[in-house]
C-alpha cells in the first residue's frame, strides 16, 4: 500500500506509524525532516514550499512504487508539507513498512533521496536580509545517482 499526501496542516507521526503496523509487519522505518536555520547568525524567519498540485503526487507516487519494486515492502507513506513553515517545524515524513529491517532502512532512504531530487517543490528561504530561492544541492544529486549505480541488497 502507497499513501501520499502534500498537505499545509501538522501532522501526527505517531498516528501514522501507528496505521503502518500490521501482524506481517516486523519493522517500520521512518524519516522525519524539520526546518532547520543553517545560517550562522539564526537569521532563518520561515521556509516555504510551493509545489505544481497533480505532478507533485504523481512524482511522490513513482518514487514509491520504485521503492515498492525493489524491496519486499509493505507499505509507504510519503507526506510532505508545502505552505510557510518557521525552524523547527515537520516538512516530510517518510515511512515504510516491511517484514525485515533491512528493505525497511533502504526503501527509506531511497524514497527520501529521490524525493529530494525528483520532486517537483520550490522552497524560498525568508531571512532578515529577504527571500532567497533554494537550489538542489550536488550531495542530493549524487545520492540519487548512487542508489542507479547499485542495486540493493536483498538480506532477510
Amino acid at each position: 500500500m502507497i499513501r501520499v499526501s502534500i498537505q499545509q496542516e501538522e501532522l501526527d507521526v505517531t498516528a501514522e506509524i501507528q496505521m503502518m503496523r500490521s501482524r506481517s509487519v516486523g519493522a517500520i522505518t521512518t524519516f522525519l525532516g524539520t526546518v532547520r536555520d543553517a545560517s550562522q547568525d539564526s537569521s532563518l524567519v520561515s521556509l516555504t514550499l510551493e509545489h505544481y498540485p497533480g505532478m507533485s503526487e504523481k512524482a511522490l507516487d513513482d518514487i514509491a512504487c520504485k521503492a515498492m519494486k525493489k524491496w519486499s515492502l509493505e507499505s509507504i507513506t510519503i507526506i510532505h508539507r508545502v505552505g510557510k513553515l518557521e525552524p523547527a517545524e515537520i516538512i516530510v515524513f517518510v515511512g515504510c513498512a516491511s517484514a525485515h529491517r533491512h528493505d525497511a532502512f533502504d526503501g527509506c532512504q531511497y524514497v527520501m533521496d529521490f524525493l529530494k531530487t525528483d520532486a517537483p517543490f520550490w522552497k524560498a528561504e525568508e531571512t532578515k536580509e529577504g527571500v532567497v530561492w533554494i537550489t538542489e544541492r550536488e550531495t542530493d544529486k549524487r545520492a540519487a545517482e548512487n542508489w542507479l549505480l547499485h542495486e540493493p541488497n536483498k538480506i532477510d
